[in-house]
């Protein structure tokens, strides 16, 4: 199974999304993995209520089995239903990779 269905499976049985955005973004770092940064935006009123760092743990948990090998980065953009209805800038960029040639 391809690492992007098994983000989205693991997602999908944690937490309730109303959106699911998963783009990979291997080609933008260096080396041969094809399937090792990604950048996920969820949509969900689970978020409601915990701070930034709680919902990043609360995805971290469910990612817990595939952190390190096979994903070196997750970028992760967590918003409720209220706080993306009024986000101007839906077009969320990752950082740079600092670890490589690109």
């Amino acid at each position: 199974m391809k690492v992007a269905q098994q983000i989205e499976e693991n997602v999908k049985q944690g937490i309730n999304c109303v959106e699911y955005y998963l783009e990979n973004e291997s080609h933008m770092h260096s080396g041969n993995a094809t399937e090792s940064h990604f950048k996920l935006i969820l949509v969900s009123d689970d978020f409601a209520g915990k701070r930034a760092v709680q919902r990043h743990q609360s995805v971290y948990a469910l990612m817990a089995a595939l952190m390190n090998n096979p994903i070196h980065a997750l970028a992760l953009h967590l918003f409720t239903v209220s706080e993306w209805a009024v986000k101007k800038d839906k077009q969320l960029l990752s950082p740079k990779c600092l670890g490589g040639s690109k």
